[in-house]
């Protein structure tokens, strides 16, 4: 019959898709097997007619010619190793869930085999940094990726934690009222970056500390000329500190280094035969502080004298 024709091919393209690949191809004798499984009586023209529509129709089936010929899905939509990278980015992230990464995890291995699927068990060990626990985020994120599509406000409630590590909402559960620009991903964070009505300047939040996130029929307060790349140059590990002009002697092999954290376009100048000297722009804190600390020396802070006295006072805590 038509229908059971049209079952026979939809169960075929699955059996094919999930059960089979190079290593595994599923001779006529196992589909028709699978077939009879699901109340479906065949023969062997049946499943050679099937798997001549499903190539036409674009899926790629290969044959394995041979004494009895045998049949596996070629090229699918991601590769076994751009799954196992995908997989590694979603265990090592640690702005996702253990849970949640069980669940994308889950799902990534719906688009290959079943033997394959097995491949993507794999655990990646990170520094030590636990997975967050609020599952809020994901609907967080998509609220605020709506909201920056549409230039509209969004409102929301900020956490905070006590000294003995309890989460509390920040100022007594204020909802604060924030025109979005920008999500940016830094230290394997999510940071929701834009016009903050209750600081009345441009400021950051870290997105798993956001909840109760709404949308408002408010548009965006706009800010000309804001690139988030260049915010993220600028504010090193999002701190908000002022933003200041820093000059930077340097020996002439960390140049590359330079480059890589301040761009191509950073202002520099020959001092003599092994240094130059670079002016920056950027957040006098602690995490600028600990880049040029790790440099022993080939970069040293030459003014102003207020953040080159900064970085000393920090270094002479650490000692």
């Amino acid at each position: 019959m038509k229908n059971e024709s049209q079952y026979g091919l939809l169960l075929l393209q699955r059996y094919l898709y999930e059960h089979t690949d190079d290593q595994h191809p599923a001779s006529v004798a196992d589909i028709l097997a699978f077939w009879q499984e699901h109340g479906i009586q065949a023969g062997r023209k049946s499943v050679y007619s099937a798997i001549e529509v499903l190539q036409s129709s674009g899926m790629d089936i290969v044959c394995v010619k041979s004494t009895q010929n045998r049949y596996f899905v070629g090229e699918r939509l991601f590769e076994l190793p751009e799954l196992k990278l995908l997989v590694d980015a979603v265990e090592s992230s640690r702005f996702i869930t253990a849970k949640k990464s069980e669940r994308l995890i889950e799902k990534l291995g719906k688009l290959t085999s079943e033997s394959h699927a097995r491949q993507l068990d794999r655990h990646i060990y990170m520094d030590g940094t636990a997975k967050p626990e609020n599952e809020c985020i994901y609907y967080s994120v998509d609220e605020i990726h709506n909201a920056i599509q549409e230039k509209r406000q969004i409102t929301f409630q900020y956490y905070e934690y006590t000294p003995q590590k309890e989460k509390i909402l920040k100022h007594n559960g204020y909802r604060y009222q924030f025109s979005p620009y920008a999500l940016i991903w830094s230290r394997d964070c999510y940071y929701a970056v834009g016009w903050s009505e209750k600081h009345g300047k441009i400021a950051q939040f870290r997105v798993d500390r956001m909840t109760a996130v709404e949308p408002l029929e408010q548009a965006a307060v706009q800010t000309l000329n804001f690139d988030p790349a260049e915010y993220v140059r600028k504010v090193f590990g999002m701190y908000p500190d002022n933003l200041c002009t820093v000059e930077l002697l340097c020996d002439n092999e960390i140049m590359r280094s330079v480059i890589d954290r301040f761009g191509e376009n950073v202002q520099t100048e020959t001092v003599d035969e092994q240094h130059f000297r670079a002016t920056v722009e950027v957040a006098p804190s602690p995490p600028f502080f600990s880049w040029v600390f790790t440099f022993s020396g080939k970069i040293r802070i030459v003014s102003p004298a207020a953040v080159l006295e900064e970085m000393q006072d920090m270094a002479a805590w650490l000692k």
